[in-house]
């Protein structure tokens, strides 16, 4: 199952030398939102700029932010735990951008009635995807999928996932085979 603002919230990723943030330039911005921009519902000849960038920043941080009180009593993701903003900023600023670009859902009848969402009138690309991706936030938030959402807790990991088996415990195999392969580590070195 795939979810629009995990992928968002992923762009801060973790390798050997630490996190590693897609969005921390204007070119991994735009290419991150040509590669998701169907699902947006922009241009794929989207451009970012540096203001852009910057609040998509932010709402990616107040959207950590929240995810990060979804899991708990479990902790936070370590890639920017202490750079957070307080939960009811983040609550806020996401609820203030899903609001700026409005949207109007539609209904198109291409052989079988599909619901759309259409962007109100004058609402500018930067607007309407921050409000995009702001609105997958608090449609993923008030889901019942929240429940299952999770912090990966394998070393050097710093995604957030959903649980989709009982015995999950990691994002993924590799870090499966890492947080295995270290457990094994510190029960053989002494």
């Amino acid at each position: 199952m795939s979810y629009l603002i995990l992928e968002f919230v992923s762009t801060i990723r973790a390798d050997r030398s630490g996190p590693v943030d897609h969005l921390s330039g204007v070119d991994g911005m735009t290419a991150w939102v040509r590669e998701h921009a169907a699902g947006l519902g922009l241009d794929p000849d989207f451009t970012a700029t540096e203001e852009l960038r910057q609040e998509t920043v932010r709402l990616r941080q107040a959207v950590r932010a929240l995810f990060a009180r979804a899991v708990s009593p479990d902790p936070p993701s370590r890639a920017d735990a202490p750079d957070l903003p307080a939960f009811e900023k983040a609550l806020a600023l996401v609820n203030a951008t899903a609001l700026a670009a409005p949207t109007a859902p539609q209904l198109s009848w291409n052989g079988a009635p599909a619901l759309t969402t259409t962007p109100a009138a004058g609402v500018d690309e930067s607007a309407l995807l921050r409000g995009r991706l702001a609105t997958a936030a608090v449609e993923f938030l008030a889901s019942p999928d929240r429940s299952l959402l999770r912090t990966c807790q394998a070393p050097r990991c710093v995604l957030y996932f959903v649980k989709e088996h009982p015995r999950q415990e990691w994002c993924s195999t590799a870090c499966g085979n890492r947080a295995r392969a270290a457990r094994h580590y510190r029960e053989h070195k002494k």
